[in-house]
């Protein structure tokens, strides 16, 4: 236990109360035993790790002739735990991360022509995308308002205050803003990037697929939350990704059609919500093209199971009179 020296105390100095009973108090508190270990600091990290809750998605997209096709489920848990979607409401303000949900949405409308998908720690991902949509809207907004044809000097400072945005953060933008075009893929997964970099190591838990059409044509980038940024044709994030990953890859060709792209998409949701408990839902399905995105279809993952295979009753009836009786 803990020592404290009262003999420094001046004598002379105003107390309220008798210095004896506060000294009574103090030491008559109950102490906290530090947990009996070795490396405390280690216990400490791994504690932390303990009581950390389990999460659990599968995302994915995939670029192809006609565009980037983008899938997600829609079950938010906490390791087994989910709760109905009324009381999922109730809690999202208070413990977010601590409640689960069947009707999450992870697909995240950037613009009318950019993409997100979610997948770690539903707040981080939710207000980021969040954040990346004001910031792309607030660039679209500029460029239909303004024009920028004489303003050639990087010095120069854009009064955007009905975007609540600093000139600051445009600077860098400023060849976008010159030639009027809007926000590229790349541009967007790089600012993401570098926002999320500058909150390397503070516990956010962030993997997303920024999805997109834009004058190059389809986009699609991998971004974390320690900042990394990966470009590719196909990508599929979260806990249910090796089982998407198997179908995809089986199926994927670069002349799908969009029906078949969106079958192949719907049926890598299935087989990963089939064998993964965190994912689950409904699996939703977006396609991204030159004139933007459309939602495709939006079905029950248990539904989906058996429209994929049909059970008539008598053959579960069979297979339950061939089990062997233990």
């Amino acid at each position: 236990m803990m020592k404290i020296d009262f003999s420094g105390l001046d004598p002379s100095l105003p107390v309220k109360g008798n210095a004896e009973d506060l000294e009574y108090e103090i030491l008559a508190a109950p102490s906290f035993k530090l947990p009996v270990t070795v490396d405390f600091d280690g216990f400490q990290k791994a504690a932390v790790q303990m009581v950390k809750p389990a999460k659990g998605t599968t995302t994915l997209a995939f670029i192809f002739k006609h565009g980037v096709m983008v899938a997600a489920d829609s079950r938010a848990s906490m390791g087994g735990y989910i709760l109905p979607y009324e009381l999922w409401n109730c809690l999202y303000k208070i413990l977010l991360n601590f409640a689960a949900s069947q009707s999450v949405k992870k697909i995240i409308e950037i613009n009318p022509y950019m993409l997100g998908t979610m997948a770690g720690g539903a707040a981080d991902c939710q207000f980021w995308h969040r954040n990346l949509g004001i910031k792309v809207s607030a660039l679209s907004l500029i460029l239909s308002r303004y024009d920028l044809s004489l303003r050639r000097h990087t010095d120069c400072v854009v009064d955007v205050s009905r975007t609540r945005l600093l000139s600051g953060e445009l600077e860098c933008r400023l060849h976008e803003l010159a030639n009027k075009r809007r926000i590229s893929v790349a541009g967007a997964s790089k600012l993401l990037a570098n926002i999320l970099y500058s909150y390397r190591g503070m516990g956010l838990s962030v993997g997303t697929m920024i999805a997109g059409w834009d004058e190059n044509g389809p986009g699609l980038y991998y971004v974390d939350s320690e900042g990394g940024r990966l470009k590719g044709t196909r990508f599929s994030v979260g806990s249910g990704s090796p089982y998407a990953y198997g179908v995809l890859d089986s199926g994927y060709r670069f002349d799908l059609s969009v029906e078949e792209a969106a079958e192949l998409a719907r049926r890598s949701i299935y087989h990963a919500t089939f064998r993964d408990g965190a994912s689950g839902g409904v699996a939703s399905v977006y396609h991204v093209g030159p004139s933007g995105w459309k939602k495709l279809s939006g079905d029950d993952v248990g539904e989906m199971h058996y429209s994929y295979y049909p059970v008539e009753p008598t053959t579960v009836e069979q297979e339950m009179a061939d089990v062997p009786i233990a």
